[in-house]
């Protein structure tokens, strides 16, 4: 049986408030109601808005669909628990067209209470969803390690059935070597589970800040490293700042700007550790003085060079 996404009826996001989706139903509803449109299947299209906005529209029914809409988020057909006989719920069909008869096979059987309930109750015991969020750390973070406190707005649902937002503080680990992209996971952090089921795994996929001097790329950082002229035309040895400390690198002799000098194992930490490449950036003195000018007019006389001689002018 094809999943329905409900979200997606409603033309509204998974984390929707309340007062949105009810605003969208109130739009859709009179756009598509049988009596005033004039659109072709504008009963149907009213019908899967209506049963939409059932579920949505309350914060336990939601919370329901939430639970067990993630396994078809992963592109599976709808395929019931075991135990799926007996769900705690029973919905009425409020809103519907010819009174609760309208409700499609999916919505049946994902909460219409079926005959022949066991005694204990029917309760659904489903593990919670996995959640995802996203963390941004400091290149020194993934280089050394460290300890990082992350807050979030988790929905909570209060004894009335309201849902409200609530702060949580994670204490969170950053292993040394991660990258950009990388996914590290926090068990049992994400969403509670349904009949005293297991909470599911919150998963924090790692962003990097921008750093003033590397640019990362996978395992390896990128920097661009000034020279002077005659540093890249004589050859010289210079220093080089990394995130483990300035190290002493050869510029050959006639390097030109846009050159890559490779530092092996001085990228992110990994059983196999990334590389920092240094690209050459020739960087010319300002001609503040008389005495520098008459030193680059001298240069230009001495120089049997022109820069633009690739360029056939």
């Amino acid at each position: 049986m094809e999943y329905k996404d409900y979200y997606q009826v409603m033309g509204v996001p998974r984390d929707a408030p309340q007062e949105d989706i009810k605003r969208a139903y109130r739009k859709l509803a009179r756009k598509y109601h049988p009596d005033v449109s004039k659109e072709a299947g504008a009963e149907e299209k009213f019908k899967e808005v209506a049963e939409a906005y059932e579920v949505l529209k309350d914060p336990e029914k939601r919370k329901a669909y939430d639970e067990l809409g993630s396994r078809w988020q992963q592109g599976e057909d709808f395929r019931p628990p075991p135990d799926w006989g007996e769900p705690e719920f029973e919905f009425r069909g409020e809103g519907f067209p010819g009174g609760g008869e309208a409700f499609s096979d999916f919505f049946e059987s994902l909460f219409r209470r079926r005959a022949g309930a066991s005694a204990r109750g029917g309760a659904v015991r489903m593990r919670g969803r996995d959640e995802h969020a996203r963390i941004h750390i400091d290149l020194d973070d993934a280089f050394h390690g460290a300890t990082r406190a992350l807050t979030l707005h988790v929905p909570e649902q209060a004894p009335d059935g309201t849902v409200h937002a609530r702060r949580k503080t994670l204490n969170v680990r950053i292993p040394k070597g991660v990258r950009p992209g990388q996914h590290i996971r926090l068990a049992g952090q994400g969403a509670p589970g349904l009949g005293g089921g297991d909470a599911g795994d919150l998963f924090l996929e790692v962003a990097f800040n921008p750093h003033p001097l590397y640019r990362v790329e996978g395992r390896d950082l990128h920097l661009d490293l000034p020279v002077a002229p005659w540093e890249a035309a004589l050859g010289a040895t210079v220093r080089v700042p990394t995130p483990a400390g300035a190290v002493e690198v050869k510029v050959p002799p006639n390097a030109a700007s846009g050159k890559r000098l490779r530092l092996k194992g001085r990228g992110l930490p990994a059983r196999t550790p990334g590389d920092l490449y240094a690209t050459l950036g020739i960087v010319t003195p300002p001609a503040e003085s008389d005495k520098t000018k008459e030193f680059y007019r001298r240069m230009a006389k001495e120089f049997p060079f022109n820069p633009r001689a690739k360029l056939g002018v």
